[in-house]
């Protein structure tokens, strides 16, 4: 039997490399686009094809793309939340969708899968499944809207023929996360929060949802949707499994969402005058004291994608920062 062959952008990114990971050890033969500044250095661990390009610049895509590739795993993506990075994020996150789409249907890809964000369905929603609305292209946050019209590059792709799923995990905890939720353990250890935003989330495990984007790949529908949820929680109940895990003593005692909301909009205009992104803003404080909850009967029932509690995904991601130095062992 033919090995069968992946084009995966956003291989350095930590869901990037969870999904290679898996990829390798299930004997894909992948190609790994990066940009030239970016630091490979995980992703040479592991038997891929490195290629330099940009999603931006639709010849260096062309070139690095496999003609007839199995599966365009579209991974890459802009997630600051700062809005000094509008501009680009746009660009990134639209116009670098919209240069993948075509991409891979001029190498005559077989199946794209693209990785979205539950955001795309709104934070206002309590409970969110693919049933209701998306409400993403009404949010204040740049990366909300953007994600969402990047969905809708894809489902252009799709009228025109091309053969493509959509992903929206919840949020993301797991090993080789050094800028996501993993800050928040980083953050407990060294007993830098006073106290907890007062939202709570759906946290999903980065192997499992590395795991559901090839079975996307494999036996998706066509133009689907899948959210992949994991654990409710509240950041309290968060907070409390990192204390157990890393031995931390943060506070739990939930603030009100306004001891959050002046600091950050202080940040941002403060980051408005230096250029520099601030640790805490405005967008970011919304998604910390949203309360939605995710649902993944789809994905659970279509993908076989398969839950992990909390406290696995915050030992994954602990371990992890330990082994590379990036944490001391209490």
């Amino acid at each position: 039997m033919a090995e069968r062959t992946a084009f995966v952008t956003g291989g350095t990114g930590f869901l990037g490399l969870n999904l290679i990971e898996q990829l390798t050890a299930q004997r894909w033969q992948v190609t790994a686009l990066h940009r030239p500044s970016s630091d490979v250095r995980l992703l040479q661990k592991f038997p891929v094809r490195l290629v330099e390009g940009d999603i931006l610049e639709p010849d260096s895509l062309r070139r690095a793309m496999p003609s007839g590739v199995d599966a365009v795993f579209h991974v890459a993506a802009d997630i600051s939340m700062w809005s000094g990075r509008n501009a680009r994020q746009t660009r990134i996150n639209i116009e670098g969708t919209r240069q993948v789409v075509e991409a891979a249907m001029e190498a005559g890809a077989r199946r794209l899968v693209h990785t979205s964000t539950w955001n795309t369905y709104g934070l206002e929603q309590r409970e969110i499944s693919e049933e209701l609305p998306q409400l993403g292209s009404q949010s204040r946050i740049n990366y909300d809207r953007t994600k969402f019209l990047a969905e809708e590059e894809v489902r252009k792709g799709i009228a025109r023929g091309l053969d493509a799923v959509i992903v929206n995990p919840s949020h993301i905890m797991g090993r080789y996360d050094r800028k996501g939720w993993a800050q928040l353990i980083m953050m407990a250890q060294e007993r830098w929060m006073p106290g907890v935003p007062p939202g709570a989330g759906t946290f999903c495990h980065a192997e499992a949802v590395a795991s559901a984007h090839i079975a996307a790949a494999e036996r998706g529908r066509r133009g689907a949707n899948y959210l992949m949820s994991g654990a409710d929680a509240s950041f309290a109940e968060l907070f409390a499994v990192i204390n157990e895990v890393t031995g931390s003593r943060v506070p739990l005692r939930p603030l009100p969402a306004a001891l959050f909301r002046v600091p950050a909009r202080l940040a941002a205009v403060w980051a408005s005058i230096s250029g520099e992104e601030p640790p805490i803003t405005p967008e970011g404080v919304e998604v910390a004291i949203a309360r939605a909850r995710v649902t993944s009967r789809r994905a659970e029932q279509e993908l076989g994608y398969r839950p992990a509690p909390l406290r696995a995904m915050v030992e994954d991601s602990y371990r992890w920062l330990l082994a590379e130095g990036l944490l001391n062992e209490r």
